[in-house]
């Protein structure tokens, strides 16, 4: 049963949401001094949602800085189409990696504290029952950060009102896979990893996941079944992996996953010529965690300072944001940064629109006419390939030894977007 199912089953989408908060949820706001909220039209609020904590916390980890950067550079107040100057206070909550968590808060914000616009940020555990909970309550609501038909097809496929959502398709995930494979020299057999979960269950799918282009594109595909997440033991994928003669791993696993899938398959002498999973290899610290067997493991790229888009709220592009963060985190930039960027860009540029931003069906009627350039790529709901979709640029990228850092991420492929060349050609894994 997928998470929506459950949700729904559970009841948790319809049922009174809970006033009080727990400790570990707090809202974010920029407190305007009482002579300047007196000259505004009124106070914008805007619900932001992450994964700042728990297992899906790498997701959110650039949430709350690239928030506070916003918030420092709109210094507390919004112009609108209208002319009027608004107060704006964005109220950030940690659905703490939990579904159901991130239900009651989607409830809360839209009923108690009477957002003008939801936003939450990347994987499917967050934003699938924002979604839920703000076309049930009729609040407008901004997404960015999963596969578009994991929010859109559990909720039946349809056509939405209030929930609209930009980034790149499992269709074009899975090529992106393939693209990858292409270019290596093997035997055309790929092993399949997927965990018993909602992202399990997407990307296996025998209609519309990793497998149908897979074997379109003359592969020949072995699945040995969905393992449990958080297991310590993948011996009898391995012993499958090794019989049928695999020479490409490909599939979604979380870090600590793969790390033990790798040290295992290295301890039994299996060694591909390819892993290429999704979700785990999108973080540097997820490849260094593998220490050596990190070296040229493959994924696709949401975003990268390669990017050669300008944002619309700070002038920066990808390689400024990117800079800044290192050198203000200490840490190495990672993908969601860029999306964390643009998710703020659209969201912002929706109120800015909007003929009254403290309502919440103009913002609805601005939300659906988005038509702009974030540091990710454009942005546009034109009707394809859904009505409440746009569809952003992906790449297939490869983990190479790095200089300033461990490991770099280096585009490989771009057999899905043209949007610039290959930085250099895929190559075996070297266990």
């Amino acid at each position: 049963m997928t998470y929506y199912n459950r949700l729904v089953k559970s009841g948790i989408s319809r049922r009174a949401v809970l006033r009080g908060m727990g400790a570990g949820v707090a809202a974010s706001t920029l407190a305007l001094p009482t002579y300047l909220r007196a000259q505004t039209a009124g106070t914008i609020k805007l619900g932001y949602l992450t994964p700042a904590t728990g297992p899906l916390g790498l997701f959110g980890e650039t949430d709350g800085y690239t928030v506070q950067k916003i918030r420092e550079h709109l210094g507390g107040t919004l112009t609108s189409a209208n002319g009027d100057t608004y107060a704006i206070e964005i109220l950030e909550r940690d659905t703490q990696s939990n579904p159901n968590k991130a239900a009651e808060l989607a409830g809360d914000l839209i009923l108690n504290e009477e957002v003008h616009l939801m936003a939450p940020a990347s994987t499917t555990d967050t934003i699938l029952p924002v979604m839920e909970q703000s076309e049930l309550y009729e609040a407008p609501c901004i997404s960015s950060g999963a596969p578009w038909q994991a929010v859109i097809m559990p909720r039946g496929g349809g056509e939405f009102n209030w929930t609209y959502h930009f980034f790149w398709g499992l269709d074009e995930a899975l090529n992106t896979f393939v693209g990858l494979w292409n270019g290596l020299e093997t035997n055309k057999k790929v092993g399949m990893l997927f965990p018993q979960n909602i992202d399990g269950e997407t990307w296996g799918n025998n209609d519309y996941g990793l497998p149908v282009p897979t074997k379109a594109a003359g592969y020949d595909v072995t699945i040995p079944g969905y393992f449990q997440p958080r297991t310590n033991d993948f011996s009898a994928q391995i012993a499958e992996f090794k019989n049928a003669g695999v020479d490409i791993i490909g599939g979604i696993t979380y870090p600590d996953d793969l790390k033990t899938f790798v040290t295992q398959c290295n301890q039994q002498g299996f060694k591909p010529k390819a892993v290429t999973v999704a979700a785990a290899l999108l973080f540097p610290g997820g490849v260094e965690a593998m220490g050596p067997l990190g070296n040229g493991m493959s994924s696709e790229v949401w975003w990268t300072p390669a990017f050669p888009f300008p944002s619309t709220l700070t002038g920066q592009d990808s390689r400024a944001l990117a800079d800044q963060w290192e050198a203000d985190q200490k840490r190495q930039w990672t993908q969601p940064l860029g999306y964390s960027h643009a998710l703020m860009e659209v969201a912002i540029d929706i109120l800015k629109r909007s003929t009254d931003p403290l309502d919440r069906e103009a913002n609805r009627e601005a939300m659906a006419a988005t038509d702009m350039t974030t540091v990710c790529g454009p942005v546009k709901f034109a009707g394809t390939p859904h009505k409440n979709i746009c569809t952003m640029p992906i790449f297939g990228g490869q983990w190479v030894k790095g200089e300033k850092w461990p490991y770099d991420l280096k585009i490989v492929d771009n057999s899905v977007n043209q949007l610039f060349e290959p930085e250099q050609k895929i190559v075996p894994l070297a266990w």
